[in-house]
């Protein structure tokens, strides 16, 4: 058994040194070339019945040093389309687990190929790169930070760990991630690479293309945002990449069914299994300081690490795990994130004024309003802008709000917690719990023909314009009585509410005119043969 050393919350396992692995990145042309050069034939699916272990490699430049990737299949498979210049074995297997070695010779020109494995119908793409590093004068990540303080907006090279991913997105072709030069991501020791490119300023097309502990060289302008976040400015992209030399093969939860793949301890606690997969001098454990109370460690090997977590009574709980290995003198980490349900927090009923006071933080709050608009820039579809009488604030991505089948003009309730980005307030993770009231958009005539029914609302709009039928008075300036206008009639307005929840003879204070345009919801009432919309305000333009 190997040389073990262990202290209460770390271990250290000893294995044949092995050499050093560089992996650079090839030009973004080059990888161009080769995607047009593949052949149509086969369409990339990603089944169940036919899986890689990694969708992009690194093959050494010097040729020094085999490359390898697992199939796993269930049916017979073979690699097609290789090129030349790289060489797999095997290139055919039977069902199961297959490891299959990559090696080139030693190049001085950079190299790409998409090689596609075949299992049946189904295809998985294999990006190959060996590219040679361009010799140029590379920054830390400390000079900088400093070069940012004595001239900002320069343009730089530096070389980082990524020590933090907030997104890589494939839907927007870039990513934004922090660099440190000791791959941890401490209070003033990173440079945010805000919307960064790929590859000669490529897009990013899997989402897997880096991870935390990958080695970067990013080259863009370097600037202080907001007068204290350091970052790449938007337009960044990568100039080199040596992937870490470990990584997490697998998480299992011991405990429940079907536990692969799943990161969170159940409230009563449990145990989890992390396999490691490391190419260094061993590995190292490091537990953070707030967890150790909860996380310990129960068994071990020389590829794994299982963890006791204990039943959680408060709050849910999480711990970034830090693993380690060494090789010629350079430390390489990656880090694997474990939560644990915690006791459902209690919820306090807030209006958006009142939220948006809130200090950023784990709190949970409810706010209950109208959906005014849905938040574009979100292409997952679960963020909506939602108002009361006090204002206006953006839910971002809220759980549960595709499936509730929200939009616009509903009344709904959300619950999430106060947070920001760049400094914006909105809430973040958050729960759509339900909708109070499913809103219906229909023409002012169709309004005037449903029944009366103080709990259902419409989404009606219109011109603001004077009523001349017996019973109605006009008043913009402190109730909001008026006709509202369409291409198919008329509805005379009795009151609307500034917000949801709001107070009677505050629709003054939204400063509106005869002539504007305006959106509310409202129900259907009659007084005295008089057809009567009483609403509350959700929109509205100003007339030209």
């Amino acid at each position: 058994m190997p040389l073990l050393v262990l202290d209460m919350f770390s271990i250290n396992f000893q294995k044949e040194r092995f050499m050093k692995l560089k992996y650079i990145i090839p030009s973004f042309m080059a990888i161009i070339a080769m995607l047009v050069g593949c052949s149509d034939k086969y369409e990339a699916a990603y089944l169940d019945d036919l899986r890689v272990s990694t969708s992009y490699i690194a093959v050494p430049v010097d040729g020094n040093y085999p490359a390898e990737f697992v199939v796993s299949a269930k049916g017979n498979w073979e690699i097609k389309n290789i090129p030349d210049w790289l060489t797999f074995t095997p290139m055919t297997g039977e069902a199961g687990d297959t490891k299959v070695t990559i090696t080139a010779p030693a190049t001085t020109d950079s190299k790409s190929a998409v090689v596609k494995i075949v299992c049946g119908t189904s295809v998985q793409d294999v990006n190959i790169v060996q590219t040679v590093k361009k010799s140029e004068v590379v920054l830390s990540v400390a000079q900088a930070l400093q070069l940012i303080k004595e001239k900002p907006g320069s343009s730089a090279r530096v070389k980082g760990i990524v020590c933090k991913i907030d997104e890589i997105s494939p839907q927007y072709g870039n990513a934004t991630y922090y660099l440190s030069d000791d791959g941890t991501y401490g209070a003033d020791n990173w440079i945010e690479v805000y919307r960064g490119k790929w590859i000669d300023g490529a897009n990013f097309a899997t989402g897997e293309e880096f991870a935390v502990g990958d080695e970067l060289v990013v080259e863009g302008s370097v600037v202080l945002y907001g007068d204290k976040t350091p970052e790449f400015s938007q337009g960044s992209s990568v100039v080199s990449i040596n992937k870490s030399l470990i990584g997490i093969a697998e998480v299992e939860m011991l405990d429940i069914p079907e536990g692969k793949g799943v990161t969170e301890f159940p409230l009563e606690g449990g145990s989890a299994k992390i396999t490691v997969s490391s190419k260094g001098n061993g590995f190292h454990l490091t537990i953070p300081a707030e967890a150790k109370a909860w996380l310990h460690i129960d068994d071990f090997g020389a590829d794994y690490v299982t963890l006791k977590a204990d039943a959680n009574t408060g709050d849910p709980r999480t711990a970034s795990l830090v693993f380690s290995t060494e090789a010629e003198g350079v430390t390489y980490s990656c880090e694997q994130e474990l939560t644990q349900k915690g006791v459902p927090p209690a919820v306090t009923d807030v209006t958006v004024e009142e939220f948006l006071a809130k200090e950023v933080g784990t709190t949970q709050y409810r706010l209950t309003g109208v959906i005014t608009e849905l938040y574009a820039s979100d292409k997952q579809g679960k963020s909506f802008y939602i108002a009361d009488h006090t204002g206006k604030t953006l839910v971002y991505r809220a759980e549960g709000f595709i499936e509730a089948g929200a939009k616009v003009g509903d009344v709904v309730s959300v619950v999430g917690q106060r947070g920001a980005y760049k400094d914006s307030p909105q809430m973040v993770s958050g729960t759509f719990e339900n909708v109070k009231y499913a809103v219906t958009a229909i023409p002012i005539a169709d309004f005037r023909n449903l029944s009366d029914d103080t709990e259902k609302y419409y989404l009606i709009s219109g011109t603001i314009s004077q009523a001349t039928e017996s019973g109605t008075k006009n008043d913009v300036e402190k109730y909001g009585n008026f006709n509202l206008t369409d291409e198919t009639g008329s509805v005379y307005v009795y009151g609307v509410l500034k917000g949801w929840g709001g107070a009677k003879g505050e629709f003054g204070s939204l400063g509106l005119t005869w002539g504007d345009k305006l959106t509310i919801i409202a129900y259907k009432t009659t007084y005295k043969g008089l057809v009567e919309a009483v609403g509350v305000y959700v929109s509205s333009e100003k007339a030209e």
